[in-house]
Formats: structure tokens, C-alpha cells, sequence
């Protein structure tokens, strides 16, 4: 038997000409998310509307008919509601900062990224803005500027002071930044993006690459401390990217896995370290084989001949495509998802309107939810 789905759209009609400037707007959104020209979307349609036509629609010109939307709505990969509904906060991202690798995204990839991201976070911080939820923030700010590796070491053991987390591993690097008030947000993207920052609406944000579940976690803790270095790390005027994330990076680590502990489980003096040990640090501290390395070389434990020489190893036995060991942890943004069940337990939206603000259709949303009673 076929499961016929039934799409309902509401449109107003006491003065239909207020939903052209939505539906313009949502589907100039939908199509920059999906890193689409229009040429490509026409594509995407099989022809089955023009260029022309589409750039119509965006324009406000002219309005699809209710199956051409359904048709869209698969295509870009959202719900039909999308294109009629509006946020009542208006995000601009500022200060953007992506993290090295993302360089390798092009112009298109990068205003797909930016879309997502200002998408999720307009649903995030409209929903915030309803349940009148304030939490004031802890940002971590470090006042001296970064010049150099003691620098970022410095600043790292003053944010675990400062932050109340003694030498003990941390058990959740993302639910930790959202507990101090970051927005941070995860959508789909490229392999080449990693992370960003930016600001908007007085809210500090980290936007990270959602991955499956299979992928080893490490690399999300430290790009997420990677992101919170650019938030809060000032470095002198004229320092190149490649220095600057360097720095980030060496700050990242440094919270990650805190001076005091590594040299008591490393020592001092080292030429070699065996995968055995690699791996029992990695799954106490969240940190990967390559940032052990690291660590080892700005401490002083190894030199530059060894630290090569181990990444050479590293690389030879192609551990960077299957490092083995697993840090058991979430490293999943959840709070945003915690205030959608809060309003809806609440009674204070409903189950579309829910949907609406987890970014799914109302059917995917239903099969979601597991209520008690």
C-alpha cells in the first residue's frame, strides 16, 4: 500500500501580496543554502520551470503553484513551511572568522555555510526571545595580547581558573560553551569546513560541521575550543593567519589537556611514544595523537627532530585516516533542542510550530517526540 502525504499550505488571504516578499525571501534563502545558482535550481527541477521563472518568484513577481512548492521543498531540502515562515529575529552574522581549512570552501560554499547557519540561529534566538529565557552570559575574555606559544598557555590556565575546571578532563567541550552562554549551533556542510565564529544580536556563536555518528569526536572538541580561542584571544596587529591559528590551536589544546597533566603523564626527554599510550591518553582527554604531539613539542618534552619524526610515523602507518582510540563523549549543541520540548511541554507552542523551529516537517517532527503520558 502507497502512503499518500497530503501537503497543506496556508496562505493569507485577505492580502495575498503579503506572502510574495516571504516566499521570495525564503526561497533566495533555501537556494543559497543549497549552494544553488539559478540556473542550477532550474537544474535541480529537471526544466521543469525556467531561470527566468525562478527569478521571478525571488523578485516577488510572480508565485509558484502548491505542487511546484512541494517540488522545491524537495529539492532544497526543506519543509514546505519554510518558504511561508518568518522569523521574528533578523540575524546578521558579524565578525565572521572560519577556521583554516574552511579556506578551501569557495565563494558559493561559504554563503551556503553563512545561510545555515543564520537560519538555525534566527529559529534559535526567536524561540529564546518568546520564552523571555535571559541567562546572562560567562564569556571568556583574556586581556593580555597572544604573541606567543607561553601566551596561549597562559591564557589557557587562566580560563580553567576562571571557569571552575581544576585539572580534570572536560567531559563535554560543547554543552560546557553552551552552560557559559555561546549559541553554538551545528549544520550540515562540506568536509573542508570545520568550524567558525561570529557574532550577532549582542550573542557570541561557534557554528560546527555536523558529522555522523561515527566520526571520531576529538577533532570537534578541539575545533570548538579552536572557535572560542578567535571569540575571546586578542593577538598583535600584523600576525599572519597561519600564525594566528597556530596560536588558537595551541590555546585549544592547552585547555584541552592542561600543562600540569601532561607533564606528569608524559615526563620529560621523550623519543618516541608507543600507539598503547597514545591511545590511553586520547580516550582520557579528548585529544588526538597529532595535538599529544604538539603538546610533547611546545613543553619542551620532545624536540623538533622527534616531533617530526613522529608525524612521519603517524602518517606512514596512515593513522590520520583511522586514528584508533575513542573519547566517550556527546559534543552535540542540545540546548536550542531542550527549549523546543520546554515551549511544547509548556503548551506554549504547538506541535507545527514545534516542527517549525527543529527545522523538520511535522511529520518527521511527530516521530521524533516520546511523551510519558
Amino acid at each position: 500500500m502507497t502512503n499518500n502525504i497530503i501537503y497543506i499550505i496556508f496562505v493569507n488571504t485577505k492580502n495575498p501580496d503579503n506572502m510574495e516578499p516571504v516566499f521570495a525571501n525564503r526561497l533566495i534563502a533555501a537556494r543559497k543554502m543549497a549552494g544553488l545558482s539559478l540556473q542550477g535550481l532550474a537544474n535541480k527541477l529537471g526544466n521543469i520551470v525556467t531561470r527566468q521563472a525562478l527569478n521571478k518568484y525571488e523578485q516577488g513577481i510572480m508565485k509558484p503553484n502548491s505542487e511546484l512548492v512541494i517540488k522545491l521543498s524537495e529539492v532544497l531540502n526543506v519543509t514546505v513551511d519554510f518558504f511561508f515562515s518568518k522569523s521574528n529575529i533578523n540575524v546578521q552574522l558579524l565578525d565572521i572568522d572560519f577556521r583554516r581549512y574552511s579556506s578551501k570552501l569557495n565563494k558559493t560554499e561559504k554563503t551556503a555555510v553563512q545561510g545555515k547557519a543564520k537560519d538555525i540561529l534566527e529559529r534559535y534566538l526567536d524561540l529564546e526571545n518568546f520564552l523571555n529565557i535571559e541567562e546572562p552570559p560567562s564569556y571568556f575574555s583574556y586581556p593580555s595580547i597572544i604573541k606567543n606559544y607561553a601566551d596561549a598557555e597562559a591564557a589557557a590556565k587562566k580560563l580553567r581558573v576562571d571557569w571552575d575546571l581544576g585539572y580534570d578532563p572536560i567531559p563535554d567541550v560543547v554543552e560546557m560553551l553552551e552552560d557559559k552562554g555561546y549559541k553554538v549551533v551545528e549544520i550540515e556542510a562540506p568536509e573542508s569546513f570545520f568550524g567558525l565564529k561570529a557574532q550577532t544580536n549582542g550573542k557570541k556563536v561557534i557554528v560546527l560541521r555536523k558529522d555522523s555518528k561515527d566520526v571520531n569526536i576529538v577533532r570537534k572538541r578541539l575545533t570548538a575550543m579552536h572557535e572560542l580561542a578567535h571569540h575571546s584571544l586578542k593577538f598583535p596587529e600584523g600576525i599572519t593567519s597561519k600564525g594566528e591559528e597556530k596560536l588558537c590551536n595551541a590555546f585549544a589544546s592547552a585547555v584541552l589537556y592542561p600543562e600540569e597533566m601532561v607533564r606528569r603523564d608524559l615526563h620529560k626527554d621523550r623519543f618516541n611514544f608507543y600507539q598503547n599510550e597514545l591511545q590511553i591518553i586520547k580516550e582520557r582527554w579528548g585529544i588526538s595523537f597529532t595535538a599529544i604531539f604538539s603538546r610533547a613539542l611546545i613543553l619542551g618534552i620532545i624536540n623538533d627532530s622527534v616531533y617530526k619524526r613522529l608525524n612521519i610515523g603517524y602518517r606512514g602507518k596512515m593513522l590520520h585516516k583511522n586514528e584508533p582510540g575513542k573519547f566517550l563523549s556527546r559534543e552535540n549543541p542540545v540546548r536550542f533542542e531542550r527549549l523546543i520540548f520546554l515551549a511544547l511541554a509548556k503548551e506554549l507552542i504547538s506541535i507545527n510550530e514545534a516542527a517549525y523551529y527543529s527545522g523538520t516537517s511535522v511529520w518527521t517532527f511527530r516521530k521524533r517526540i516520546h511523551p510519558l503520558v
